[in-house]
């Protein structure tokens, strides 16, 4: 196991801000991360589990505990035989956590199962896809998921949890919500389709493909062309790309409350609410494409996506997000929830 003092957070991040970590430990094996764990509590130092990093901010003061990375790879195929990720005639794929994401779904498509494709270019880790229920142009990874290995640190051993019992829900699960810094995820094993149709559910997409019957290969390659167009795909050269994703949720409110707002789009989201898209009411209350002027703005590329224009700081990223939020509450009564995680 490898452990560094003061680690430089900034650049385990894709949004890139915030300060150093007492200690970092990189854990390649379950061992690692059980070892981790258990010298933490001996220290009794607070405990940090980061991914890929594409959903996080930072503070500047940094996290005064020690932050471990879960680095358990490993990625296979029936043709490679490499270790790590399984494809079954059945469909299941098993990754470990510190697997690179869109390297799934790279590998899925190319053995032709479905379930994912609509989820390529998202960066971040296997182990980070769980956590976030994470979604995207009309799939979520809650569909495919069949179980999470983690590492239980209230019984202090590993366990499986059925898709039931991650308690899935829009941009949600127990990771995240009621058993949040319970579980280490280290293994996610995906149920795919063998042979499957693509999602076309998107508008984009629909409109792209129209009448044709698309494979996977095309669609997850649309997919990340949409990305890209707006930002979300990284890219160095690109500012936009420097996110944290879409930074707000799309809110879901009641039924007399989006009756309030005129023209609003809405989705059904259960008996008596409705989704709004968090985009439009940006944009209605005048938070546009590109705007702001300091280090922090909203990308020109994609409404929801704060970015960092150079030497931001995690102060920059909250001022920036405070004054949407009380801006979009002033006009529509909807208080904006953030996505990214803060380090805390």
């Amino acid at each position: 196991m490898i452990i560094r003092e003061n680690e430089p957070l900034a650049e385990y991040t894709t949004f890139g801000v915030g300060g150093p970590a007492r200690y970092f430990a990189v854990a390649e094996n379950e061992a690692d991360v059980a070892e981790t764990v258990a010298l933490a509590a001996e220290y009794g130092l607070p405990l940090f589990v980061l991914g890929g990093g594409s959903n996080l901010l930072v503070p500047d003061e940094g996290f005064n505990g020690v932050v471990l990375l879960v680095w358990i790879r490993g990625m296979k195929d029936s043709a490679q035989n490499l270790p790590g990720v399984t494809t079954e005639e059945d469909g299941f794929f098993d990754a470990g956590a510190g697997e690179v994401w869109d390297d799934l779904v790279i590998e899925a498509v190319r053995a032709g199962c479905a379930g994912i494709e609509c989820l390529a270019g998202i960066p971040g880790s296997v182990g980070g896809t769980p956590v976030q229920n994470v979604g995207a142009y009309g799939q979520e990874v809650s569909e495919t998921i069949a179980s999470v290995r983690a590492f239980d640190r209230q019984v202090g051993d590993f366990v499986e949890l059925s898709n039931a019992e991650c308690g899935f829900r829009y941009r949600e699960s127990i990771f995240n919500t009621t058993e949040r810094g319970r579980y280490i995820v280290t293994r996610v094993r995906f149920q795919l389709q063998p042979n499957g149709a693509p999602a076309l559910k998107y508008a984009d997409l629909q409109k792209r493909f129209g009448a044709t019957s698309p494979g996977l290969l095309e669609v997850s390659a649309a997919v990340r062309q949409i990305r890209a167009a707006k930002g979300m795909l990284i890219d160095p050269g690109d500012p936009d790309s420097r996110s944290a994703g879409s930074f707000f949720k799309n809110p879901i409110v009641s039924l007399d409350v989006a009756a309030r707002i005129t023209s609003v789009p809405q989705w059904a989201a259960g008996e008596g609410k409705v989704k709004l898209p968090a985009a439009w009411l940006l944009e209605q209350a005048g938070f546009v494409k590109g705007y702001g002027s300091g280090p922090v703005r909203i990308s020109s590329k994609h409404t929801l996506a704060l970015t960092n224009h150079g030497g931001a700081t995690f102060a920059d990223v909250l001022a920036m997000q405070d004054e949407i939020v009380a801006g979009v509450f002033e006009k529509f009564g909807v208080k904006l929830e953030r996505e990214p995680v803060v380090l805390a």
